[in-house]
This record gives structure tokens, C-alpha cells and sequence, in this order.
């Protein structure tokens, strides 16, 4: 029993290691996303910028789920991308109001 499920957890890890290279966004489109949000010409790594990145990413999986219904994996590292954008949009309201409502209004985000 042990043997079959640390076989069934090295496939599962493989094949996550193997899909999230297949998904990954691509320089270009991470390049555009900072941009649109940087605060100064250094800034990669703001919550803004994150939040900018997220979002492009979250985009590139919700059109790959559209035609993979059943790619659970990838379902649930959308989920997961959501929660953490989200709890980065709620540290940059609280932060500087004014900044996220331009965010938001950028990303074209439903807020």
C-alpha cells in the first residue's frame, strides 16, 4: 500500500512540475504587465505589479480551462492564484486607497 501511493505522489509531482512549465506566462506578456503598473522604472516586484501579473496569468489559464474542462491541476492553481490576488488587492486598499482603485481600473478587475 505505502509503495503505491508514494508511486501515485512521484507521478502527481511530475506531472505538476512538467504542466506548470507548459503554463507558465510568457516574458512578454510578464513584461507587459509590470509595466502597466510599475511606480518607478526598477519596480518589479510591488504588490501592484504582482497583483498585474496574477492577473495576467490567471487570464492565460481561464482561456486553457475553457477547452481542458477536466484539468483539475490546473483548476486548482487558478484557485489558488485568485485567493493570493485577492489578499494582495485587500493589502493595497488598505495601503493607499486611491493607488488600488487605479489598479483595479487598469486590470479592468469587476471592483
Amino acid at each position: 500500500m505505502k509503495m503505491l501511493l508514494a508511486g501515485f505522489l512521484f507521478v502527481a509531482i511530475v506531472y505538476s512540475i512538467c504542466y506548470s512549465l507548459t503554463l507558465m506566462i510568457t516574458k512578454d506578456n510578464k513584461s507587459k504587465a509590470i509595466k502597466s503598473t510599475q511606480t518607478h522604472k526598477d519596480d518589479v516586484g510591488s504588490p501592484e505589479a504582482q497583483v498585474a501579473v496574477l492577473t495576467a496569468r490567471i487570464k492565460e489559464i481561464t482561456e486553457h480551462l475553457q477547452g481542458n474542462k477536466k484539468d483539475n491541476m490546473a483548476r486548482r492553481g487558478l484557485i489558488q492564484m485568485v485567493g493570493r490576488r485577492k489578499r494582495l488587492l485587500k493589502y493595497v486598499e488598505r495601503k493607499d486607497f486611491e493607488g488600488y482603485r487605479k489598479l483595479v481600473a487598469t486590470l479592468g478587475l469587476r471592483k
